[in-house]
């Protein structure tokens, strides 16, 4: 099935905009990407599930044609709270009081998050290829600096993630998707620009 995704940017303050993609109709699933994607990564999965579903895509506060705040001390603004509660208002707007919600690497997190948070509007929570945050620190050593070198970079204080990204983005896109991608390609082209 090849629906078309209906976009929609809501809007809350300059420098905060979501971009929203749905289709399908029936109960609510909302589908959230990881690291370094957007809504285009669920889109294979969600065409199939939105013969079912309402399926609402979301790309999350700086990634995709979604806006985020300018980085401060302590990143709260992007915070996996501040994330689910884009969720909630994205699905306020469109109308959706209760859903599930899917959630991929980083989007689990936030899902994760949006559960705890928002009991009484999530009906179910599926966490795709995400380990929990401090087991995951617990057992970092070397190998795991050296596979995943961007939770380290991304740490840092901005300016340096954004310089280093910003200096050549194409490349850091491809790098970093290849690398968790183990040198494959399946990577939809489409998708990948």
């Amino acid at each position: 099935m090849n629906l078309e995704f209906e976009a929609r940017r809501h809007t809350w303050t300059d420098d905060l905009a979501i971009m929203s993609y749905r289709a399908g109709t029936g109960p609510a699933v909302v589908m959230l990407h990881g690291y370094p994607q957007n809504h285009m990564a669920c889109l294979p999965v969600a065409r199939l599930l939105a013969a079912d579903f309402t399926v609402v895509l979301i790309d999350l506060r700086g990634y995709g044609d979604s806006i985020g705040p300018s980085p401060q001390a302590g990143q709260h603004h992007y915070s996996k709270r501040a994330m689910a509660q884009d969720v909630v208002r994205v699905t306020n707007e469109l109308g959706i009081q209760r859903f599930a919600v899917v959630g991929h690497d980083r989007g689990a997190r936030v899902a994760h998050r949006l559960a705890l948070d928002h009991p009484e509007q999530v009906t179910c929570l599926s966490s795709l290829a995400v380990f929990p945050t401090e087991e995951m620190w617990s057992r970092a050593g070397a190998a795991f600096g050296l596979q995943a070198y961007h939770w380290f970079m991304l740490a840092q204080p901005a300016p340096l993630p954004e310089m280093l990204i910003g200096a050549d983005p194409e490349f850091f896109l491809s790098y970093t998707l290849g690398r968790m991608a183990k040198g494959g390609t399946f990577i939809d082209p489409t998708a990948l620009a």
